[in-house]
């Protein structure tokens, strides 16, 4: 329909004959296709740092660390696995194990933060995104030599190994927000350093890492033999 018959229509005639057109332009899209692709990739990898609490946040290859190139190959490896297989429930198990004792450094954190005062706040300052950058950071120095501190002189972190780079992070807001000292002073009251024979009792329940990778291949080798039904499944959270 010509714009002067719409008009013709409007100044004379009811308006009517242009809901047609009132109709089409409502159901025209307001959000293009490759941006409602944009979000939903952006919604998947909040999810993904979510649920894995990636150690080094800023590597999308999740391969820098140890840790995170250990959990990510159990994740490709299940993700390459019957559903509902043997070696399908092997390595959900692995994967839980990774992911709980992550949630379990995260929550120790929360913690802190909400006996700090930061009820409101604990989960929006331990979020760390994929697209974190050292460059944005306003105290890297200052941030590193707290976490270095957090890993030497408490039990928050498990201390044969490095301390996990998100939290480097979270500390330069901590910084910005004058809080990060009380932070520290909280941490080494609530999780002091560990005897000798406590530490030993916990790494013996540490997650062996070359084993994980042993039972993978296992399982990539034995999974094809499993007589249980399920099907293959892309890359799960």
């Amino acid at each position: 329909m010509g714009a002067a018959f719409r008009k013709f229509c409007l100044r004379f005639c009811c308006c009517c004959c242009c809901e047609d057109d009132e109709e089409e332009e409502e159901k025209t899209p307001l959000l293009s296709h490759d941006t409602l692709e944009y979000f939903d990739r952006e919604a998947k990898k909040r999810r993904d740092q979510e649920t894995n609490l990636w150690n080094e946040p800023g590597d999308p290859s999740h391969s820098e660390r140890d840790d995170d190139r250990t959990l990510y190959n159990l994740l490709q490896t299940r993700a390459q696995t019957r559903r509902g297989s043997q070696g399908y429930r092997r390595l959900s198990i692995d994967i839980e194990a990774m992911r709980d004792m992550r949630r379990e450094v995260r929550d120790k954190w929360k913690m802190i933060l909400e006996n700090l005062g930061f009820m409101a706040e604990a989960e929006s300052l331990l979020t760390v995104s994929a697209t974190a950058s050292y460059d944005r950071m306003r105290n890297a120095a200052v941030a590193r030599s707290l976490l270095q501190t957090l890993h030497t002189e408490t039990s928050i972190f498990n201390r044969k190994e490095a301390p996990p780079e998100r939290y480097l992070f979270i500390l330069d807001r901590l910084i910005y927000l004058d809080a990060a000292e009380d932070f520290v002073a909280k941490a080494r009251r609530f999780y002091p350093p560990k005897d000798d024979d406590d530490e030993e009792e916990e790494n013996t329940i540490q997650i062996n890492l070359p084993l994980l990778l042993s039972r993978m291949n296992q399982n990539i080798s034995g999974g094809e033999d499993e007589d249980d039904e399920g099907e293959t499944t892309g890359p799960e959270e």
